[in-house]
Formats: structure tokens, C-alpha cells, sequence
């Protein structure tokens, strides 16, 4: 461990700058201000750096540093003197620092803006990427002092300092002078920074998850002597797998005579095996964890998979031995998958890896799983089992101390084996990077997402996230934004998933139906419709057609231009004796694949009814299984799939495990079939998938490397032809694809911000009333706008708020209404009493003094005197529809825009819809649409249409407006009337507050909890 650091007599040591990091390779490393306390560990680094590098350092040969050097390089006043220092195991890696200099390159104080830099970095890290997470982190330290430019003089041969320099994306200038190359960075982030930023952080965090899932070796930390626990359970699996790899078993209770334990190498510690092991397996209780992972950490172990339980899951006390896992296990550079974890699979022919508790892997597939819960991915594992369908990978994280779902989205965006990323989350630690990761990966394959523990506002036992107060429904708005295909079961989850890992999407909504049933053709038609499909009428085949007349009606239908999806229901044919024929499953399905063979791209489902043989056939004819490919990276060249793979459902939640590496497997394991299956209950009608011997094919996205070459005249290959039990899960499983198809094509081509807006947008002019207004009142926990202090701030922005007068009594009443002009409103504006019309507390259209007076005493006479009511005088807007716009800041999602009608649809209906903020053109046009009640903005029942191009607009304003200046916490806008030409906004609630901390901005780092 490495000590705690000493004060500087300068400033106050500034533990905010500590960060873990995923460097290049997958690999972590930790990131600190240099300590007083580091003379040694700087000397130690300085020794095992080359000649080479400390020359291109110093410019001369420095073969050690002097004691003053060493006093330099560790007394700093955080301030205008900064070191960083990037440690593995305590010890240096790497270091950066810089000295504020001022236009003549010496030293200086603030206001000086400008600093010398300099790396230096151990040549056995050199190209993990060390400089380039150490230049992000010194920029952040340095904008945060003050600093805007750093200055670095470099040798021309040192082309990897240079290239750190040049491909870090800030603005930078270039000269050579006296031998030397002098560059210059503005460290003020561009466009390109940040691009270049996350895309070092996703192929890093990509990296890091495929080191755990195509490990070389394994060690299984645990394995008992006698058969059954845990450690026991998971080498049996590994092994029954046909891992690939080499495989260890290490148990500091071996006798010192035991060779082998199960066929492979025994081990008491680590260090007794001969090579490096990539990935460990730590099921021993959870007070040997530490010692376990030290051991891991001091032999080179890549990753760890933790299946010990007595963590986070177990209260305060666990939580506190969970974060000292994670900064055990990352000081040492390793991942944690768990702990409390069910382990990870990896179906890929040269890997076969299962590190989990489940007895056997899954088929190998085009789905990739990540589960936050132990049960549900038991479920999971067995109902697309049950479906015939197949996975590449398999990741049960337990209390995702560490690697997250957002690690497997990095993961799942470049792995060319997994076509359909599957995801059950509970807790999201970071919502503005999993919907920024969300919608890059699913624009290029489908995400599908199911959100546990919806209602409860906290996290689940074991989750140590921050708990975000987002409604579900926002939530669920914001997913669809980013391109997730959110669904409310894992049932649907695997009627979707099924649907997409085989069919290609469709290009629109319009759906044809056929088959031997009427009523179910029927059934089928009318959940389109709740759907929102356009179903053609069903073609009833009756009762009597035959396999080929099914495949005829089939080919016909797919070659017909006016429809984007088939959907096939069928039912047991009857025989001439009256008596069901339930045996002619296996002809249907050959006579469906040879008509979807020869036709045309669409998607294709059958719902079909007791059809014996049906589903086993169409799983035989073929499964998720990719095509063999030739192998690209480790872990990821699958091999054509086993279709007689039970997938077990008997394991019980592992939020509850003990880790006694000697227990028998009866004591650790009970059946989970009425637990879990419940989940995911189907009956033998469920066992109904099967895809042809291709890949699925997603219009949009990238084709994979080696994939099955189209079939003739350029039409891909038939994909798996999913069967439902049910019409009505059928329907909303292609429903879901049609959204997501749309929500693709509309991705490719992105909205924009219209430039008119600028011009009338003084931003500066809102930030000075800002600063002015959180000045006057310096209260972290912000202030209310008063009425015309919003107004004025929104004007800034072009969003016009109509004036209101107070009306303490009758006469001031009549002199607001003189000076407003006639017609007028009269309100109150007590907060029991705000927008509520239906409580007499809104009198409208008063033409004239008389009229004016007269409402004033019925208003006080009815519901209080005029100091309750605090009634106010407004001029009268045009008629239209009562609107509501809000704006709200949530420290973990960030800003969200949202939009409904005022009154009881968004109030007590809920009919409200969501964008994150900033929004596009586009965002705002689905906006306004994407709520139940839009059909009353465009004329519903020969109403006049009103002006939603002006309703967009005020949409697209507030969104810069809260963009622009985190410090508006919130806007409500309420009522806005719409009219048919332009809009009003009648009131207006601003709050201002300093900014919430941002977790997505800045130097990239791995979350801490």
C-alpha cells in the first residue's frame, strides 16, 4: 500500500486528482500528485529508465538524479508546480510535471497562463499508452490552476513524445528551434480532443474486458480436495468446456504430495506455477479474498473473476471490504469481474472458456449477455437455451464492483462474434456514459436492455452506485433516444433478442400476415395495431394447406414491394378422421426456409400453436451458430454450434453464496427452477427458434470480417426464423425491431441545431445575470427566480414570457389592467393554487373594468383575501393548446428537456415526453409527437392545427439555454399556448444553483464507489 501523503506547506493535497485509468493494453494503473513521500520510489523509477529515455529528458546523458533534483521532482505547491506520477503496485511507472513560466520561460505565478511540461516513462510501459493518460489528466490539473497553454520542448528523434503530443487533439503550434522541436498546446478542449479522448477510452475498456474473456491460462483460487463447492464447481465447468487454455488449480490447504487435481496442475500459491497466469478465479471465503488477490497482483494476473460472496450484499461493512477489493485488485493493474459474481463464458472455438457456475456453456451464437444478477442470468441462459439460440459471451457480474455494463458495451461495439448485445441491469453508475456508449454501439448492432428494481428508488443490495432520482419513465425516454431497445421482462428480452441476432431489420412497419388459422391471423392483425404496425388483412390459407402451400403464400409475400415483414401463424393441420396432425413440424419448417432462401430481406416470425416437431425442427435446421471463421484476436473465432446443449436452471441466486472451498455441491446449489424460471416461464411451445447458417443482417451496420458470402443475386442468406407461442409476443418482438430500424436510419444522418438561433442568443449577456444573481444570494443550494428576473434571463434567450402585474387589490388590479390593456386574466399565484383553473382560481377573458372588478370579489369572496391568494393581472394570449416545458438537471443523467400537454395528461397520465439535452432539430420535432396526446396539436377532430414549428423552436432554445449555463437547474415554462401562428408563454420558474459536478467530462478515469 502506499503511504499516505504528506501536506504540502503550499496547498492542501489534492486527493480529487487521484484517478484509476485502463491503459492500452486493457491493463490499470493509478494516477497521483507526487509526495514529499516519494523520494524512493522516484530513484528506483529513475534507475530502470533506459539511457535512451532519460537523454531524450534531460537532452544530455543523466545517468541519476542528484538529491536536489530528487527535492524538486517531489516538493510541489500543487499549484505552479505539479508532478503526477502513474503507479502499478505502488511503484513508478511514469511521471509527468510542470512548472508555470511566463513570456519569457521563467518561472512565474498566476496570472502567468503558461507551463513547461515534461514526461518521462519506464521503456518496459512505453506504448501501453501511459503518456497519453498522463498529458489528459496534467491538462486537467492545469485548466483547473489556471493554465491554458503548455509549452514542451522536445528532440526531433523522440518521435513517440511527439506523436503523444500531435494526436492528443488540442490546438497546438510547431517550431524548430536550436536543435530542438518547440511546441505549444491550448489546453482548452475541442471537438477533436474529446473524440480522441473516447476513443482511447473505448478501445482500452474494450481491451480490458476481452483479456478477461480470452485468457491464456486460468487458475481457479479455491478448487476443494474433495468434489463439490464452489472452487470445485467452477474447474469442473472449465474443464468439462474444452477450455482451451491452461488450467490451474491453487488451494493453500493442498497437501505438499498433490500433483493434479481434476486432470490439471495443483498448486498451493501462484508462485509455484512455472508461467504467468492472465485470469483467476477467487472462490475462497471472503476474509481470504485479500490474500488471494495480493498473490494475484504480485504474479502478474491479468483479471480476476471474484464468485466469494460477504460483500457489498451484506451491508456497511461489506460495502467498505468491496471498494478495498477494487483498490487492492486495481493498484496491482487488475479488473474485477464480481465480486458475489456467477462467473463469465466465452464461446469462440479457440477459447471456449466457462469461468462460471453454470454446469455446462451455452451454443456457441451472435448474442452477447451481461447480467448484474446471478438468477436472472440463469433464466436468461436457459430460455434462450430453450429458444435454440446461442451466445459469444456471458458476463455475470454479481455486485459490479468493477467491470459494468458500460465496460461491455465498449466490449460489444468492436467484437465481430457478437451481433445483439443483451443487457439486466439494476443500477446504471454513470447514465450519461452508458446513453453516450449506448447510442454509438447501437448504431451498428442492436442493444437491448432490461432495468431492474425500476420503482424502489435505491439500488440493490450489493450495488454501491449513486442512486439517481430520474423517474422510470425518463429513463425509459432517454434509452429510447440513445437507441436502446428497452423492454420490461427478460421474456421480451429474449423475444427480441432472437428476433434480431437472426433476421435482418425491416424497412418499415407494413406487415403481412398468413397462415391456416383465421382467428390467429386475427389475433396477429389486431396486436399490430396496439403495436403501431400497419398490418395488411390476413391471408387464411384454411385449414387445409399444405407445407407448400405455406412456402408458396410465404415467397409471395416477400417478393410483394408493399410489405417490410412476414409473420406465419399456424396451427395443427386436421385430418380426414377429424383428428389433429401434430407431426408435420419438420416439412413446415424446410418449406418456410426454402421460401425465405429465395426471397427477398424481410424479417420473418412464426407464431404457431402445439405443432409437433415444429420448433425442433426449425433449431435443427439451424441456431444462432455463426459461420466458421478464421480467427481474428484472441477469443473470437467461434466454430459452427452444437444444438444439444442443456443449459441448467437449478443454480440459486448468488447474492446469498458462501465460498467454503470444501462444501459440497449439495450445500451450494438448490433447485431455481420455481425462483428464477418464473422470469422467463415458457412451455415446450417456447423451444420454437432456429436461424439458417448466416449471420443476422442489420442494413446499417458494418458487415463482419470473414462472414458468410450473400447468396445469389446479392440477397443475404436466410437468417434464423424465430417461432413465438404466442401472437401477441411475436408482434411486439418486431415491433421493437421496426422502432429500432427507424431510429437507425434516422441516426445516419444526424440533426442540428439551427445557426437563426444564434443570432438572437446573447450568452453572455445570461452568464453575467447568472453571476450576478448567484452573487447576490451565495447559497450552494441555489435560488428561485423571481417572475421578472426568469423573464429576463429566458429573453437573453429569446424565450418571451408575458408580463404579469400584482394585484394587491380591486384598483391596483384595474391600473395593471389599463396599463396591459384589455382583454385580461386574473390569477393567483399561491403555490396551492398555481395552475389549478379547475379550482376557480383563473379567471379569463375580462374585457373591462366592470367585468375585471367583478371576477376580483367573486376570486377572494370564494377562496381567501388577496394576501393568500397573491392574485396577479395578465394580458390574454391567443387560444390554443395548454403546454407545459420543462428543463431539470440530474447530477448523474445530466439535462433533460421534456415536454407534455398541461393539466391532467402529463399530471395525472403521465403523457409526458423526455430528450437529453442538447437536442437536435429532430429531437425536438419527436418531442412534441412522441407523447400520447399529440393528435391535439395537429388538428385532432377538425380542430386547426397549431404552430409546432414554433413550439420547436422555444424547445430548441431552452435546450441551449441550460446547455449553455449549467448553473440554470431548472426551467418550467407553464402553461405555453400554442395557436395556430406562434406561441405564449404565460409563466415561468427558474432556479439557479452552482453545477452539479460532471462525471463524463474531463481525464478519462474508472469510477470509484
Amino acid at each position: 500500500m502506499e503511504p499516505k501523503p504528506e501536506q504540502s506547506p503550499h496547498h492542501a493535497y489534492p486527493d480529487h486528482w487521484e484517478a484509476d485509468v485502463v491503459l492500452r493494453d486493457g491493463g490499470t494503473a493509478r494516477i497521483r500528485p507526487i509526495t514529499t513521500d516519494d523520494a524512493e520510489r522516484l530513484v528506483s523509477f529513475y534507475e530502470q529508465v533506459s539511457d535512451e529515455s532519460k537523454y531524450y529528458r534531460f537532452f544530455a546523458p543523466y545517468p541519476r538524479l542528484s538529491d536536489r533534483d530528487v527535492h524538486r521532482f517531489t516538493h510541489h505547491d500543487y499549484v505552479d508546480r505539479v508532478g503526477l506520477a502513474v503507479t502499478i503496485g505502488g511503484e513508478f511507472i511514469g511521471t509527468v510535471r510542470y512548472d508555470r513560466i511566463d513570456d519569457r520561460g521563467r518561472p512565474a505565478s498566476a496570472p502567468a497562463d503558461e507551463a513547461e511540461v515534461a514526461f518521462l516513462v519506464q521503456d518496459a510501459h512505453q506504448g501501453r499508452g501511459v503518456a497519453s493518460a498522463l498529458l489528459e489528466h496534467i491538462a486537467a490539473v492545469a485548466r483547473e490552476r489556471g493554465i491554458r497553454r503548455f509549452a514542451a520542448e522536445v528532440l526531433p528523434a523522440n518521435n513517440k513524445m511527439i506523436k503523444v503530443f500531435r494526436d492528443a487533439g488540442y490546438t497546438q503550434r510547431r517550431s524548430f528551434e536550436d536543435g530542438s522541436v518547440h511546441l505549444t498546446l491550448d489546453l482548452e478542449p475541442t471537438e477533436e480532443s474529446l473524440a480522441v479522448q473516447r476513443g482511447r477510452e473505448q478501445r482500452a475498456e474494450a481491451r480490458s474486458v476481452q483479456r478477461l474473456l480470452a485468457p491464456g491460462s486460468v487458475a481457479v483460487i479455491g478448487a476443494g480436495r474433495t468434489p463439490g463447492g464452489v472452487g470445485r464447481t467452477v474447474l469442473r465447468n472449465l474443464l468439462t468446456a474444452g477450455y482451451t487454455g491452461r488450467a490451474y488449480a491453487v488451494n493453500r490447504a493442498f497437501d505438499e504430495g498433490l500433483a493434479t487435481l481434476d486432470g490439471v496442475p495443483a498448486h498451493r500459491s501462484l508462485g509455484e506455477i512455472d508461467e504467468q497466469v492472465d485470469l483467476a478465479v477467487i472462490a475462497v471465503p471472503a476474509h481470504q479474498v485479500p490474500e488471494a488477490v495480493a498473490d494475484c497482483g504480485e504474479h502478474g494476473v491479468q483479471g480476476l473473476v471474484v464468485v466469494s460472496a460477504g460483500y457489498a450484499e451484506r451491508g456497511a461493512d461489506g460495502r467498505e471490504l468491496q471498494r478495498e477489493l477494487v483498490r487492492q485488485a486495481r493498484s496491482y493493474g487488475m479488473r474485477i469481474i464480481g465480486p458475489n459474481a456467477f462467473g463469465i463464458i466465452n464461446t469462440a472455438e479457440n477459447v471456449r472458456l466457462n469461468a462460471s457456475l453454470a454446469p455446462e456453456s451455452p451454443a456457441r451464437g451472435r448474442i452477447g449477455l451481461f447480467t448484474q444478477s446471478g438468477a436472472i442470468g440463469i433464466a436468461l441462459l436457459s430460455g434462450l437455451h430453450r429458444r435454440g439460440a446461442g451466445l459469444s459471451s456471458f458476463i455475470s457480474a454479481g455486485n459490479r464492483a468493477d467491470v459494468s455494463g458500460n465496460d461491455f458495451l465498449q466490449y460489444s461495439f468492436e467484437d465481430p462474434d457478437t451481433d445483439v448485445a443483451l443487457l439486466y441491469l439494476e443500477s446504471l453508475g454513470n447514465p450519461r456514459k452508458f446513453t453516450r456508449l449506448a447510442r454509438r454501439t447501437a448504431a451498428v448492432k442492436p442493444v437491448v436492455v432490461v432495468k431492474g428494481a425500476r420503482h424502489s428508488g435505491t439500488n440493490p443490495p450489493g450495488h454501491a452506485v449513486p442512486v439517481s432520482r430520474i423517474p422510470d419513465a425518463t429513463v425509459s425516454a432517454l434509452m429510447r433516444q440513445a437507441g436502446v431497445i428497452r423492454v420490461d421482462t427478460v421474456t421480451e428480452m429474449v423475444d427480441a433478442g432472437i428476433l434480431l441476432a437472426g433476421q435482418p431489420l425491416p424497412s418499415g412497419p407494413r406487415v403481412a400476415i398468413l397462415g391456416n388459422s383465421e382467428s390467429l391471423g386475427l389475433l396477429t392483425y389486431d396486436a399490430c395495431l396496439a403495436e403501431g404496425l400497419r398490418p395488411r388483412p390476413p391471408i387464411d390459407l384454411t385449414t387445409a394447406a399444405s407445407p407448400q402451400d405455406f412456402r408458396d403464400a410465404l415467397a409471395e409475400a416477400l417478393a410483394d414491394a408493399t410489405c417490410d415483414a412476414v409473420i406465419v401463424t399456424a396451427i395443427p393441420w386436421v385430418g380426414e378422421d377429424g383428428e389433429a396432425e401434430t407431426g408435420d413440424g419438420q416439412v413446415l419448417a424446410a418449406a418456410l426456409h426454402t421460401a425465405v432462401a429465395g426471397g427477398s430481406a424481410k424479417p420473418v416470425a412464426v407464431v404457431h400453436v402445439e405443432i409437433g416437431g415444429l420448433a425442433e425442427a426449425l433449431a435443427a435446421a439451424s441456431s444462432t451458430a455463426a459461420p466458421r471463421r478464421r480467427p481474428t484476436t484472441a477469443g473470437t473465432a467461434p466454430p459452427e454450434a452444437p444444438t444439444d446443449r442443456e443449459v441448467p436452471t437449478d443454480r440459486e441466486a448468488t447474492t446469498d453464496r458462501t465460498t467454503d472451498t470444501d462444501r459440497t455441491a449439495s450445500t451450494d446449489r438448490e433447485a431455481a427452477t420455481d425462483r428464477t424460471a418464473s422470469t422467463d416461464r415458457t412451455t415446450d411451445t417456447d423451444r420454437t427458434t432456429a436461424n439458417a447458417p448466416a449471420t443476422p443482417h442489420h442494413p446499417a451496420a458494418p458487415a463482419a470480417p470473414e462472414a458468410t458470402p450473400p447468396a445469389p443475386e446479392g440477397r443475404p442468406r436466410p437468417g434464423r426464423i424465430p417461432a413465438y407461442p404466442a401472437a401477441e409476443r411475436a408482434v411486439r418482438a418486431l415491433a421493437e425491431a421496426v422502432k429500432y430500424a427507424q431510429w437507425r436510419r434516422q441516426a445516419a444522418v444526424p440533426g442540428k441545431v439551427p445557426e437563426l438561433l444564434d443570432e438572437t442568443i446573447d450568452e453572455a449577456g445570461a452568464a453575467a445575470l447568472i453571476e450576478a444573481h448567484l452573487a447576490a444570494a451565495p447559497d450552494p443550494r441555489g435560488r428561485q427566480l423571481g417572475h421578472d428576473e426568469a423573464r429576463e434571463l429566458l429573453g437573453r434567450y429569446g424565450i418571451d414570457v408575458r408580463p404579469t402585474l400584482p394585484a394587491p387589490d380591486p384598483d391596483a388590479a384595474v391600473a395593471a389592467a389599463t396599463r396591459l390593456g384589455y382583454p385580461v386574466a386574473l390569477k393567483t399565484t399561491a403555490p396551492h393554487l398555481r395552475h389549478r383553473a379547475d379550482l376557480g382560481g383563473v379567471r379569463l377573458d375580462l374585457t373591462d373594468e366592470d367585468a375585471l372588478r367583478r371576477a376580483y370579489g367573486d376570486l377572494t369572496d370564494l377562496l381567501g383575501k388577496p394576501a393568500e391568494l397573491l392574485p396577479v393581472v395578465q394580458a390574454m394570449a391567443p387560444r390554443g393548446v395548454d403546454t407545459v416545458v420543462r428543463a431539470s438537471i440530474d447530477a448523474a443523467a445530466g439535462a433533460v428537456l421534456s415536454f407534455g400537454l398541461a393539466g391532467a395528461p402529463s399530471e395525472l397520465l403521465g403523457d409526458t415526453a423526455h430528450r437529453l439535452v442538447p437536442v437536435t432539430d429532430r429531437d425536438a420535432a419527436e418531442l412534441i409527437r412522441s407523447i400520447r396526446a399529440a393528435p391535439v396539436l395537429f388538428g385532432w377532430r377538425g380542430a386547426a392545427p397549431v404552430d409546432t414549428a414554433a413550439l420547436e423552436e422555444l424547445l430548441l432554445r431552452l435546450s441551449r439555454l441550460v446547455d449553455d449555463h449549467p448553473e440554470v437547474v431548472s426551467v418550467a415554462l407553464e402553461p405555453v399556448v400554442v395557436a395556430p401562428q406562434g406561441l405564449t408563454a404565460l409563466g415561468a420558474a427558474v432556479r439557479l444553483a452552482p453545477p452539479p459536478a460532471r462525471n463524463d467530462l474531463g481525464p478519462r478515469r474508472l469510477p470509484s464507489y
